[in-house]
């Protein structure tokens, strides 16, 4: 059986050709579309250009507050509290009497230190008067040796006794004194310990009462002795310079963040290091005319460290890290290619941070649109607007890199 084959009409063959050359024809004409289409713009970034400013560094420290002076009172001599003579909690003046203890038993010592000085006294003029007639009897060798021996040693005797009379009425009359207590300094007391009819003794080791002065007041702040030795080392390195009168100047921040009007003085730098905490106390004196300053408050003093004159700072948004944890800072160079560099940050001022090392006068620190950009990556530069601080806020204060 033979089987024949038939061939499709021209017209079909024709008709596929042409379908095959259509969809070439688009399948090209979509290539040489997308082969013509434009670059994208290149991303735009917000720069900074670095250059030296004036800074002031400061470190802020914690603290605590301690009286400028402090007095425990005690009585100095036994006796019965007769009265209490002041408000607890009140500011006494040196001098005020705060306690009456009966005076009776010192009152009958000083008179009879007085009458034992009287009687002494009433037989010095005779004795004396005896031992110069004596003295002119032995020129003329009308009296013996011993008896003007005899006459003088009773005038020198008598003459002692005058004198150890007038130290026991002297002594009767302070004791007297001390019966009364008064304030030895002045300030505000706290509690008493007694009240009246308690019997004191002299010198008891409880104290009647404390008194302490608050203004001015101290503040003590413990600096780590490694912040020291930087301190020092920058200062010789010629790093940053002291801002003369002001360098001594310390501001305060009290426990709930407010800052204190009032600038204190820096007193002195402790010379020795506590083996503990490896830090050394630094003390200021702060005013404190309306009390807000107590004793033992917590506090964060700004100290000032010193002017630095070539200080290169970048806005902390424009550092971040690196996997290793390194900061670093994407820079947009000449040609607006962004490159990557390394910092070493010293410490944060505000939102800004203060650049040891890695940066220099004339560059071009990206700030915003870091996140769309690399290294390599052409750029279009912007310059960067930087919020301007609020008036009503605080001066930020620089204070070390962690």
């Amino acid at each position: 059986m033979k089987i024949k084959f038939q061939t499709a009409p021209a017209y079909f063959v024709q008709l596929r050709v042409a379908v095959v050359a259509l969809g070439g024809g688009l399948w090209l004409t979509a290539c040489s579309r997308q082969i013509q289409a434009p670059p994208p713009p290149a991303p735009e970034v917000a720069t900074v250009t670095v250059a030296r400013q004036q800074v002031l560094l400061t470190t802020e420290l914690p603290g605590r507050t301690s009286p400028y002076r402090i007095a425990e009172i005690r009585p100095q001599v036994n006796g019965l509290i007769q009265k209490r003579l002041f408000i607890e909690g009140a500011d006494v003046q040196v001098g005020q009497e705060l306690y009456q203890i009966d005076p009776a038993t010192f009152q009958a010592a000083l008179d009879n230190a007085k009458a034992a000085l009287g009687r002494a006294g009433a037989n010095l003029p005779a004795l004396r008067s005896r031992a110069n007639r004596f003295k002119e009897a032995l020129a003329d060798k009308a009296v013996s040796q011993q008896d003007f021996d005899d006459a003088d040693a009773a005038l020198k005797q008598a003459e002692a006794d005058v004198q150890y009379y007038k130290a026991m009425e002297q002594t009767a009359r302070i004791n007297l004194e001390y019966a009364h207590v008064v304030a030895p300094i002045s300030g505000r007391i706290g509690t008493s310990t007694v009240t009246d009819g308690a019997i004191v003794t002299a010198y008891q080791p409880v104290a009647l009462a404390t008194i302490q002065q608050l203004d001015p007041i101290y503040v003590d702040v413990p600096q780590s002795t490694a912040d020291l030795l930087r301190l020092q080392r920058r200062l010789a390195e010629g790093r940053f310079t002291l801002d003369g009168t002001n360098a001594s100047k310390v501001q305060l921040r009290l426990g709930d963040g407010t800052k204190y009007p009032l600038e204190g003085t820096l007193q002195f730098r402790d010379v020795s290091v506590d083996s503990t905490t490896a830090s050394v106390i630094l003390r200021a004196v702060f005013p404190n005319p309306n009390g807000v300053l107590l004793p033992g408050m917590f506090v964060r003093a700004v100290v000032k460290e010193g002017l630095n004159d070539e200080a290169i700072m970048i806005p902390q948004q424009a550092v971040s890290r690196d996997p290793k944890g390194n900061p670093v800072a994407l820079l947009a160079d000449a040609a607006g290619k962004v490159e990557q560099r390394k910092l070493n940050l010293d410490r944060a001022i505000g939102n800004q941070w203060l650049v040891a090392s890695g940066l220099a006068p004339g560059d071009r620190v990206i700030v915003e649109g870091m996140q769309k950009v690399r290294a390599g990556m052409e750029v279009k530069v912007m310059p960067f607007a930087a919020p301007q601080p609020s008036p009503e806020k605080p001066a930020p204060t620089a204070a070390p890199a962690k």
